[in-house]
């Protein structure tokens, strides 16, 4: 095979002028490398289990020989796995097949992957012995020739879960591997410390009553109780889950069967098998760890429970990993004739993240579940992956670049551009593919900094202080069209004690009614959203960060003084902005109308030139590609619906292609059943559930090949959906089509250009062109539309394509405007633009030019949806909702997230989860669901001596009410949370210390200039500064600055200070109202409950007596009195 560095193409070429190829197979081709990573010879360094709960966790400890077998198997993006043929993909053309290396690359991949497999498995039992040994505190060390460069993250434990092929292909003399089940070892009994790193052998676990398990065996014993709940809370925060409270389908299923004092147990449970699975998602969760996250064995079902709801949903035991197979535990499998035992089909439609992401988690959950098919003789249900393109990835395209010469990419990665996705927005806070990319797959990444320089028409670079201003006056203008923002209901949920759960305690009050028996009571009202406005702008992908609060009620005039502007003369300060006749002037009002209006009135009060507003359209133009749509086409209400979801972290970007994400997918554990080439036009389903035990579906292919199917889960993009190019039996339904035909779906194309040299800034992640617009010097805002989007940002992805690669977004109108340009005026009107920015330096015309069309491609037509005018909140969850057996999945599926590649995958999951209680059931609970604490002998009360008359007689219905007291106290401090939320905190202050601000923005730079200092008064190349010479040095500068440069510092520290009385205003106004909407809440369960505050005297005892009993009651109580948060049940009626 020819190593494809040593092809170099010169000359342009358009990716809509590439010829198409056929392939005699429909079988897409093994994209792992067949050469090895390079592990040895190098600098030895652990790696640790990935994690953002903890980053000093378990190390594996191996050989380097061990790291060389398993290193060809962790690679996703190789230069042998190019595929040849049409690879339409958005871009109006197709992947380049007529170039030697392009084919080599694929005609004999699979059969020299098959060769080094056969001449690795020979040593494949030695590896599983030394490198997955049973013992939990088992180390590996690996060693790797390449630390991460300046910017580059790497994943800080190698995957050793795609070294699973080596088992799960068998050997033969045929070219195509024959995927075998893994096997798991038997489960340790062990108390948890580490996590054994690979099961090979059915999991008997699943098998075994619940009694066979013990409580607190997945507990470490060395941590706290607070170090351990704290590491819970945040797995449930890394999972998307709150800590604190039910999610809305756990309320549902667990409604009747938990009292809320019981509900802190449960989170404490649920949260600690999370923690398993955060800590090292190499290796799956069994059922047997989750059951010793329970301290107690009465609540060992409960935690049963709680691991089947989240492996079901997706969760825990998700992405490039062998979970536990449970096929060879009946005994009516064993021996049977494989013939003639019945076998459900599953068929995904799409090969994208979705339905990838849908058929790897359906594999999963059929091998964790297969008892309950071989418990009754049938085979483990398949799943079928149909793909009309000649790839997998759909939306998701890593493009090979033509020159393939050395370039700054780990050995063996391809040059790749993105053609489609490329943002990952954020790791932290539940993105799942942290898991997937940092935790299973270890693939390196780059991590964005929001570093742009935005540049004029003339090249010349904006003024940072007009920058920052306008970019205000922007966000003021997105926080006063939020007044008119939906307003949704939040699904009803409860919480645990918060404290209780914190603190790692569970509750011991487990007595009184259940959740259901509150919801009745008619205390559980429902929760509205919170509100939220926008306070900034994210660049790196156009969307508006939000927090919460109030839209603004400062007039306009007063708001634009405290940004900086200057009013003008004679404009009253109560002067401001009122955007209602517009916003209310249509049935179905866009937010681009209302922000226009916006701008309009502005320029009423402010002297807004020529030059703000290509600034102000700049941020337009960034809102449309954050939608892929022109602002005009956006819902005023729904436009940021998802808003409040988004992920934390560093935006990142996958070094080598994000292709390698669905390409693992594909392939680690086993191989999924991917037909590519098959273009599917007919599906008939049953709007029936009570049918689906039979094959009541099918799918039917342009190729007229009928597949038929118990279950169709429908991936296709939401363009393909209302291009109706796939049609339905019966016809989709009117609450289904509605959605459909109402939510948006846009265009985002790009202009990919390659140099052989970069003449940009190598260190400057992205920068922005402002556009002129129609009329040179125009006021109107209807003038920028068709231009601000033409090429205003551009992407530096040379760290990560390996060549210097620039990528400019065509966005809004710009997009739709691509897709019938000629590429020789798009590279000339783009190189131009480029050449004043970087005049003087030499701007040559690129090597080689890619430019997507997305609009065209037939598999895609766009790329990705948005909330249309007529869009209603409710959207985004129909589309969502299957019709019997024909289930949907998508980013246009995933309301929370749309638009992103992690929602598709998202969608995905919960797909998955409707087909498996589809074919199973919902999940059953076990009555009861907590098992009643055994009965203790009653304490005897012995009377020392008889009553003396004039001792008086005294019952005990004193601390029997003290004590119905607190129970009531419990129940309504519940009701009071449910209802209205937890009472309002002091919000945080805003920095009113100048310095401070300076010192924030300047750190970094003031950094770099001590130590370049130090280093040379030192002649030491790797000293460093200490905090307390930059701090000082800090000083200086601030001390030295100009009034114009400390100027914008204490503007801000003067709006932060006003922003500061506000919200604290604001703060006791929400507080004060809190307190009489709680006040509302008691006296209305008072009147509801007058008739249980009376107590019937039931025993006489001596006053000693009563102490006693009064002590016995407190003890009784728990922790009520210590909690802040009295939200225990106990029974009380």
């Amino acid at each position: 095979m020819s190593n494809s560095s040593d092809v170099i193409v010169e000359g342009m070429e358009s990716f809509s002028q590439l010829e198409m190829s056929s392939r005699t197979d429909s079988s897409y081709s093994i994209p792992f490398s067949h050469s090895s990573l390079p592990l040895t010879n190098a600098k030895q360094y652990e790696y640790n289990r990935p994690s953002p709960l903890n980053p000093q966790l378990d190390v594996f400890e191996k050989d380097a020989e061990t790291a060389h077998l398993l290193g060809p198997l962790l690679m996703y993006n190789g230069s042998h796995g190019m595929d040849t043929g049409v690879t339409g993909s958005g871009d109006g053309g197709f992947a380049p097949s007529n170039h030697e290396w392009y084919r080599q690359g694929n005609d004999n991949e699979a059969q020299e992957f098959d060769i080094y497999k056969h001449e690795q498995c020979a040593s494949r039992d030695k590896i599983y012995s030394e490198v997955f040994p049973r013992s939990y505190n088992s180390k590996i060390k690996v060693s790797h020739q390449m630390s991460p460069k300046e910017g580059e993250h790497h994943p800080t434990k190698a995957s050793l879960q795609a070294g699973l092929d080596l088992e799960n292909h068998a050997v033969s003399n045929s070219t195509s591997p024959s995927p075998l089940r893994s096997r798991t070892p038997p489960i340790s009994s062990s108390k948890r410390m580490g996590r054994s790193s690979l099961r090979t052998k059915a999991d008997n676990a699943f098998s075994l009553p619940i009694s066979n398990f013990r409580a607190k065996t997945s507990i470490p014993s060395q941590l706290t109780a607070q170090e351990y709940a704290r590491q819970c809370i945040l797995a449930a925060y890394t999972s998307r889950l709150s800590p604190f409270a039910l999610h809305p389908d756990e309320y549902k299923l667990l409604k009747t069967h938990l009292t809320q004092s019981q509900v802190t147990t449960y989170l404490n449970i649920r949260n600690g098998i999370l923690r398993l699975w955060t800590r090292n998602s190499l290796v799956s969760v069994t059922r047997e760890e989750a059951a010793g996250c329970a301290k107690d064995d009465r609540w060992l079902a409960a935690a049963d429970v709680a691991y089947e709801w989240l492996v079901r949903n997706g969760y825990i035991n998700f992405g490039c990993v062998v979970v536990p197979d449970t096929t060879s535990i009946s005994g009516n499998f064993q021996g049977s004739d494989t013939r003639h035992r019945p076998r459900k089909t599953v068929v995904v439609v799409g090969a994208g993240m979705a339905g990838l992401g849908c058929a790897r988690q359906l594999e999963g959950l059929f091998s964790q579940f297969a008892e309950r098919w071989t418990a009754v003789d049938e085979e483990v249900p398949k799943v079928i992956v149909l793909e009309g393109r000649a790839r997998i990835g759909g939306r998701v395209y890593s493009h090979p670049l033509r020159t393939q010469r050395a370039g700054n990419l780990p050995n063996e990665s391809r040059c790749t551009a993105e053609l489609g996705a490329h943002i990952i927005t954020g790791f932290d806070h539940g993105n799942p593919l942290s898991i997937l990319i940092r935790g299973q797959l270890a693939l390196r990444y780059h991590a964005l900094k929001d570093n742009s320089i935005l540049y004029d028409t003339n090249g010349i670079p904006v003024d940072k202080e007009r920058d920052v201003r306008v970019e205000k006056l922007y966000n003021d203008i997105l926080d006063r069209a939020s007044n008119y923002r939906h307003r949704s209901l939040l699904r009803p949920t409860i919480e645990g004690d918060r404290v209780l759960i914190e603190q790692g305690r569970d509750s011991l009050c487990e007595g009184g009614v259940t959740i259901s028996e509150v919801e009745q009571s008619a205390l559980l009202q429902p929760l509205r959203e919170k509100e939220q406005v926008p306070i900034g702008v994210d660049k790196l992908t156009g969307r508006a960060y939000t927090a919460a609060g109030q839209p603004s009620k400062v007039p306009a005039a007063e708001a634009a003084r405290a940004m900086g502007w200057h009013v003008k003369p004679g404009v009253e300060p109560t002067q401001t902005v009122i955007l209602d006749d517009r916003a209310k002037s249509s049935q179905h009002p866009s937010l681009g109308a209302v922000m226009d209006d916006a701008v309009r009135q502005y320029q009423d009060i402010l002297e807004l030139d020529s030059k703000d507003l290509r600034l102000l359209n700049w941020h337009y133009a960034n809102l449309e590609y954050a939608n892929a749509a022109n602002v005009g086409e956006l819902s005023l209400g729904g436009w940021d619906q998802d808003t409040g979801n988004e992920f934390e972290g560093h935006h990142a970007q996958v070094i080598g292609g994000y292709l390698q994400v669905p390409r693992a997918i594909w392939q680690s554990p086993t191989q999924l059943d991917v037909r590519t080439r098959k273009v599917v036009t007919e599906v008939l389903y049953d709007v029936d559930e009570s049918t689906a035990s039979t094959r009541t579906a099918k799918v039917i292919c342009e190729d007229e090949e009928v597949i038929k199917a118990d279950q169709v889960v429908m991936t296709v993009p939401l363009g393909i959906l209302k291009e109706k190019s796939v049609q339905f039996e019966p016809t989709l339904p009117c609450w289904k089509s509605g959605p459909i035909a109402r939510l948006g779906y846009g265009t985002l194309n790009k202009v990919i250009l390659v140099y052989k040299e970069a003449f940009w800034d190598r260190d400057r992640d992205m920068f922005g062109l402002l556009r002129e617009p129609e009329n040179e010097g125009s006021s109107q805002q209807q003038h920028y539309i068709s231009s601000r989007g033409r090429f205003y940002l551009f992407w530096n992805c040379l760290r990560t394509s390996g060549q210097p690669t620039l990528i400019a977004l065509m966005a809004g109108e710009a997009a739709h405007q691509t897709e019938n340009s000629e590429d020789d005026d798009l590279v000339s009107e783009v190189t131009e633009s480029l050449r004043k920015v970087f005049s003087p330096s030499h701007v040559p015309e690129p090597s080689e030019v890619i430019i997507t069309r997305w609009g065209k491609d037939r598999f895609a037509r766009g790329s990705y949806s948005y909330m249309g005018v007529e869009a209603q909140p409710e959207d985004y969850d129909a589309m969502a909702r299957p019709i019997g057996n024909l289930h949907f999945a998508g980013e246009a599926t995933c309301g929370t997230h749309p638009a992103t590649v992690h929602g598709a995958y998202i969608s995905g999951l919960r797909a998955a989860s409707e087909v498996i209680e589809s074919i199973l059931g919902p999940l059953k609970i076990p009555s009861p669901l907590i098992s009643p604490k055994p009965e203790s002998e009653p304490v005897p009360v012995f009377q020392s001596r008889k009553r003396k008359a004039h001792e008086p007689v005294l019952d005990n219905s004193a601390a029997l009410l003290d004590a119905q007291n607190k129970t009531q106290e419990g129940i309504i401090q519940g009701a009071i949370y449910s209802t209205i939320g937890w009472r309002p905190l002091k919000p945080s202050k805003s920095g009113v210390n100048p310095f401070l601000l300076y010192q924030k923005d300047h750190w970094q730079f003031c950094k770099a200039r001590c130590e370049a200092s130090h280093r040379n008064a030192t002649q030491n190349s790797e000293a460093g500064s200490h905090r307390n010479d930059v701090r000082a040095a800090l000083g200086k500068m601030w001390k030295n600055a100009t009034e114009e440069e400390q100027k914008p510092y204490l503007q801000q520290a003067a709006v932060n200070r006003v922003a500061n009385i506000a919200s604290k205003a604001e703060f006791y106004e929400k507080l004060k109202q809190w307190d009489e909407d709680a006040a509302a809440i008691r006296e209305q369960f008072n009147e509801h409950n007058a008739d249980a505050l009376n107590v019937e005297p039931r025993v006489v005892l001596p006053e000693k007596e009563i102490r006693e009993s009064d002590r016995r009651v407190k003890k009784l109580s728990g922790y009520a009195e210590s909690s802040s948060s009295l939200s225990d049940l106990t029974d009380w009626a």
